[in-house]
């Protein structure tokens, strides 16, 4: 079988009994974690306004716009949804893969929940994994080729994971998932300049697009509009075009046994994951050596050089971000923050904040170099005292990820927070039930009533 139809028989052949638990329990955890930061970003993100505003003059319809309500169609709702998915960066993330696969996912899933016969909880649980799987795999075996081509890869493959996951949510054959990765290729962009350009808002509302072009392409393959026999490997297909070349090896490895679900790290502060273990950092040397902004001669910052590339290059523009999504993705502005505040919250970034004088001067006093030896999710903080002392802290893993999680006890605080943000704020004993109700997902028979108590 070619590349193509592997993935399409995978998708059409895993179930919920087959999935590992670690993976089903994770993808309860992704459920809540996105429903959260999705609900804060309909009054926190002000970029996310028209793509509602889009949405809603598209009429009514049963699926909701998370933290609006407003029901609207199930792609208008795919598309707010997914604007909304990483506009505050404060999403799950897979460290190694160097992606937010759920984010264009889950608002696609929810908006077939909403709009399709009832989706029990065990169907939605199974399709959440096999599309977080694929996209990591994706990511994974593609490397930095998507990115040296010019190409933006965080959403670029969550496009295919969100694909993968309603073909599977929807039933799907091995024809018409084949049928649904050509559909997308014809919408597939994600363009590397959205890295590039200064002040724009592409980089917090990106997922958007793939979470509509992903829900177009498995409708329309589910009433039967045929594709390619090899979307993925043929001679003009994805990775050809895209990417020059796959790592097949990693793409399939250990296909339908392993799903990458599990090693998904949720984040405690909203900002790129690239920064966490320097903001870790920052933070314990404010609390065990009472580190304060006056003392800082320099603070030199050590971590991997992928990383390097995506939170401290280039350094003239990281050093002066010119929105709140260029803020969260600089590892100078973010540090300096969590050591002039003590605390990263969704509170601390804002539009005035950006022209805070002392957080842009000690920005300016901190240094990053990257160690080959470092892996993604680890950095060092040394800071130098005036006094010409220095204190140090490392961060292993940053917190969050599986080797130093987050708890239930903390994701459900973390929802509880996200929620008091909609625009009609869900009160905590409602915020509590709705979050132990995500948690024991499988136990649902209708995800979609579930879901709607978010609008």
């Amino acid at each position: 079988m070619g590349l193509s139809a592997t993935l399409a028989r995978h998708c059409c052949s895993s179930s919920y009994e087959t999935i590992p638990a670690a993976a089903i329990e994770a993808a309860k955890r992704s459920l809540l974690d996105a429903i959260g930061v999705s609900v804060a970003a309909s009054t926190l993100a002000p970029e996310c306004r028209p793509f509602i505003d889009v949405a809603r003059d598209q009429g009514a319809g049963a699926c909701t716009i998370l933290g609006v309500g407003a029901g609207v169609a199930p792609l208008p709702a795919a598309f707010a949804n997914g604007a909304l998915a990483h506009a505050l960066d404060f999403e799950d993330a897979h460290d190694e893969a160097l992606v937010h696969p759920n984010a264009p996912l889950v608002p696609v899933l929810l908006a077939l929940a909403e709009s399709e016969p009832p989706v029990d909880g065990r169907r939605f649980l199974a399709a959440m994994a096999v599309g977080c799987d694929l996209t990591c795999r994706l990511s994974l075996a593609c490397g930095g080729a998507l990115l040296e081509r010019g190409w933006y890869p965080p959403s670029l493959v969550a496009a295919f994971g969100a694909t993968a996951g309603a073909s599977h949510l929807l039933g799907l054959d091995e024809r018409q998932v084949l049928d649904a990765f050509s559909l997308l290729l014809g919408q597939l962009g994600s363009h590397g300049e959205l890295i590039n350009a200064r002040g724009s808002v592409m980089r917090s509302v990106r997922d958007a697009f793939p979470a509509q072009a992903a829900l177009s392409s498995v409708l329309l393959a589910r009433r039967g509009v045929r594709g390619y026999d090899a979307p993925f490997e043929g001679q003009a297909g994805f990775f050809r075009v895209y990417a020059g070349g796959v790592d097949e090896q990693t793409l399939l490895a250990d296909l339908g046994e392993t799903y990458a679900g599990a090693q998904i790290s949720f984040k405690p502060w909203p900002s790129c994951r690239g920064t966490h273990a320097f903001v870790e950092g920052a933070l314990a040397l404010r609390g065990l050596h009472g580190l304060a902004t006056a003392d800082v001669e320099r603070l030199e910052l050590t971590g991997d050089p992928v990383t390097g590339s995506i939170v401290a290059e280039p350094r003239a523009h990281k050093l002066t971000p010119g929105s709140v999504i260029e803020a969260k993705f600089s590892v100078y502005y973010t540090v300096a923050l969590a050591l002039e505040l003590g605390t990263v919250t969704l509170g601390s970034f804002d539009e005035r904040r950006l022209c805070d004088e002392r957080v842009l001067a000690l920005a300016r006093r901190i240094h990053y170099e990257a160690d080959g030896a470092r892996v993604p999710g680890s950095g060092v903080v040394t800071a130098v005292r005036r006094d010409g002392s220095r204190v140090e802290a490392a961060v292993e893993s940053a917190l969050g990820s599986p080797e130093s999680p987050l708890g239930d006890e903390a994701l459900i605080a973390k929802f509880s927070d996200c929620v008091s943000y909609a625009a009609s704020p869900i009160e905590p004993a409602d915020a509590l039930r709705l979050a132990e109700d995500i948690l024991r997902l499988e136990k649902s028979d209708d995800v979609g009533a579930l879901t709607a108590r978010v609008g």
